[in-house]
């Protein structure tokens, strides 16, 4: 028996390989493929559009797979959502999709859009973005180059970004968020309810988001006399608190110390935890952490 599993053509699909990786999965593809070889004879893998994703997984064409919250929502078809995994393009945050004008626009707000003319790919979610602020307006599917649009062939867009950098590029102001997404794992229904499917797929998300959880993260060891040691501890941060053990065979009282931390703290503590007493610090790059 064999997971039928989709994952993401297109922006997403590196960022995915990557994340698969580091969860101990190796995945290749040539660039013309959609069938991708893994090295799990129980996963069978498929690439397409993430914005098709949901669609297949309902109609049970594959038994889960790997797509954004916002394309989930657009579809309107029912779906089991197992969990979130916060990574995109460009990092390990949520994306927005935002309602943009170009700068010099007197729309200040969603009400100002009545009677005007919108440009996106999300159309039912800013339909419905639209009704809750009571506007009518005209929203028009953009096939591509959305940013392009204002001012000769739309009012305003509503548009995925990352940075914004895109939109700032183009010369577009940022109106508001019309909906935050992340990364979902989802599952078709029936799928669920076979209990190997529902193992597997639990076993490989325990996997996924401990790689996520490694991403911004690194182990780091240190020596330290024990008499140094309360210094050390007051410096260095954890996930929960620090491994210490003494080291064999000193004949004063060493110990080592092993902590898990974010990457960005490192640069500042090594000279403190130096300054401290620490010697022989060791920095060291994480594939998964399993909270």
């Amino acid at each position: 028996m064999a997971l039928k599993l989709g994952l993401p053509k297109g922006s997403l699909q590196e960022s995915t390989f990557n994340i698969f990786k580091k969860a101990g999965f190796n995945i290749k593809a040539s660039s013309r493929s959609y069938y991708p070889v893994i090295d799990d004879d129980e996963i069978a893998l498929t690439l397409v559009r993430a914005q098709e994703m949901a669609r297949y997984v309902a109609e049970g064409i594959f038994d889960a797979g790997l797509t954004g919250e916002d394309w989930v929502r657009e579809s309107g078809v029912s779906v089991r959502v197992i969990d979130k995994l916060i990574y995109g393009k460009q990092g390990l945050r949520p994306v927005r999709w935002v309602l943009a004008v170009p700068e010099n626009s007197p729309i200040k707000t969603a009400k100002n859009l009545n009677g005007r003319r919108i440009a996106t790919e999300l159309l039912n979610t800013t339909k419905a973005y639209l009704k809750k602020h009571k506007v009518k307006a005209s929203v028009e599917f953009s096939w591509g180059a959305t940013e392009a649009k204002p001012p000769y062939l739309a009012d305003a867009i509503v548009e995925l970004t990352e940075t914004g950098s895109s939109l700032r590029a183009n010369k577009l102001r940022i109106v508001d968020t019309v909906f935050e997404s992340t990364t979902v794992m989802i599952a078709n229904k029936e799928s669920w309810k076979n209990k190997w499917i529902q193992k597997k797929l639990e076993n490989i998300m325990t996997l996924l988001k401990g790689a996520l959880n490694a991403e911004e993260k690194v182990g780091l060891k240190l020596n330290v006399k024990e008499c140094d040691l309360p210094r050390v501890l007051n410096v260095l941060p954890a996930l929960k608190r620090p491994t210490v053990s003494y080291l064999i065979g000193q004949k004063t009282s060493w110990l080592a110390v092993e902590v898990v931390l974010d990457e960005a703290k490192v640069r500042n503590l090594v000279p403190l935890l130096k300054e401290n007493g620490a010697e022989d610090i060791i920095e060291y790059p994480l594939n998964k952490v399993i909270y």
